[in-house]
């Protein structure tokens, strides 16, 4: 592939990622996130880890940010190529009342990427701010 297929195949992820963030759809998601991938945090305290088994039932649990007519405010700030099949992606995005940043890892493995990894840190922003 040459690098502009890669870019644009790593941006067509993040935008996948971003729709099944605002739609809490686990369909779009499990086409991005690899199945082993994993989902760490450590904004609140001890490091909370989740595998895609764990996280999937959460975000199909909660409502979406379309359901509550919040905009979206999701954005790539930058991807960076480590070779041909890896690449990190630094994004931001919102699911009220939290603004995220999220740290992604991806692989091109089966001819698509995916995210290995997508470590992240919020903060709480007021209604309104």
């Amino acid at each position: 592939m040459s690098a502009d297929a890669d870019f644009a195949g790593v941006t067509a992820a993040l935008h996948t990622y971003f729709d099944g963030l605002h739609h809490s759809d686990t369909g779009r998601l499990a086409q991005v996130f690899h199945p082993l991938a994993i989902y760490c945090c450590a904004t609140e305290g001890p490091l909370l880890y989740r595998t895609m088994a764990e996280y999937f039932p959460i975000v199909e649990q909660r409502p979406s940010p379309a359901s509550r007519g919040q905009g979206r405010r999701d954005r790539i700030l930058s991807i960076e190529f480590a070779g041909p099949v890896t690449a990190f992606a630094r994004v931001e995005c919102a699911i009220a009342p939290r603004f995220f940043t999220d740290f992604l890892t991806l692989v091109r493995t089966d001819g698509r990427w995916q995210i290995m990894s997508k470590v992240f840190h919020f903060d709480v922003v007021e209604q309104g701010a």
